[in-house]
């Protein structure tokens, strides 16, 4: 059956039913349902590539990879990548990797943007130049956080100020007072807002949040094992840690180990986990509490809302922050208010 005996089928327009085949905002849900199950039952196949002439889609979803910020390497953007691509893989879509240099130049061949229905940019900065520029190339585009733009725009995030400011509540309610984060760059937008959510938890207990208690860098757990180290050597040290990432939290635990001390029983830790499958928080000693947020799943729903930009959908439409749940386990526990 083709697109023609298809419209006849349902009495419908051959645009019509091709346009809520492609998911066309202007189309109803429950128009959009029908031309599915029909399409479903009579063992319908478009043809991609005429489908795509016809719509003047390309059929293909760009993704910037910010060349400095260490995502290729970062299994938390392997996760969301992996999400992304399995509904990639599910729209008879493509999946382009857009190579992102840092300013004053993002990215060097503008071009690349010209052959795709929409972009998806990752890990934006507080100030990234990249929204800008995408925005003046009319390309639709979809953020995988959120930055400081004063103009409207199209986003998926994370409740990430409000997931530290829980976080560090449930620790000031365990009696902690000196409570250690271990975040991302500072200029991230998501490691800004955790930063936030630290100290105004802190501040509305009457806690101070000291410099001498926060570490920001590439979150890998070399890393955090010198940051923690470094913390957990002061006159005061914490009693408990914040982190950002799972990797974070195993160079965090190494030091606590090294210097004597035991997770949970003198140092308590938290941090954020997006359900790795490499690193999972109930098989650690003790297992690890944790604020929690599927980025598999947010790679699926990103992919989704820039197929919807990119046939025209409204950004009013696609501005999104999913709460973030807390997983309490045995490495969050009383205080022992210890000195060094």
């Amino acid at each position: 059956m083709n697109l023609k005996q298809l419209a006849e089928h349902l009495g419908l327009s051959q645009t019509t039913v091709s346009r809520a085949l492609n998911g066309y905002p202007e189309v109803g849900e429950e128009t959009r349902k029908r031309v599915a199950e029909a399409a479903r039952m009579q063992g319908y196949h478009p043809n991609s590539n005429a489908r795509r002439l016809a719509l003047g889609r390309t059929g293909t979803i760009g993704l910037t990879l910010p060349l400095g910020r260490g995502l290729s390497i970062d299994p938390l953007f392997a996760e969301f990548l992996g999400g992304l691509a399995s509904k990639i893989a599910e729209s008879d879509s493509d999946l382009l990797i857009i190579p992102v240099k840092s300013e004053p130049e993002p990215i060097p061949r503008a071009s690349h943007l010209r052959s795709v229905d929409a972009v998806i940019i990752s890990a934006p900065g507080k100030d990234d130049p990249l929204v800008a520029q995408v925005r003046a190339l009319k390309v639709p585009f979809v953020l995988h956080g959120r930055t400081n733009s004063s103009d409207p725009y199209a986003y998926l995030d994370i409740d990430n100020e409000g997931a530290f400011h829980r976080a560090t509540d449930l620790l000031i309610d365990l009696g902690h007072s000196r409570i250690g984060l271990v975040n991302a760059n500072p200029w991230l937008n998501f490691a800004a807002d955790r930063e936030i959510g630290w100290r105004a938890a802190l501040a509305a207990r009457g806690f101070a949040a000291p410099d001498a208690y926060i570490r920001s860098g590439t979150l890998t757990e070399e890393a955090s094992y010198r940051f923690a180290h470094e913390m957990l050597s002061l006159a005061e040290p914490p009693t408990a840690f914040l982190c950002s990432s799972m990797l974070s939290a195993l160079g965090i635990g190494r030091a606590i180990a090294d210097l004597g001390l035991v997770v949970g029983a003198d140092v308590s830790l938290i941090a954020h986990d997006d359900g790795l499958p490499s690193i999972r928080p109930t098989t650690m000693v003790p297992p690890l509490t944790t604020t929690f947020s599927s980025l598999r799943k947010a790679g699926e729903h990103i992919e989704t809302m820039a197929r919807a930009l990119g046939n025209g959908a409204d950004i009013a439409g696609h501005q999104e922050v999913w709460p973030v749940d807390i997983v309490f386990r045995g490495s969050a526990q009383r205080s022992r208010a210890r000195k060094a």
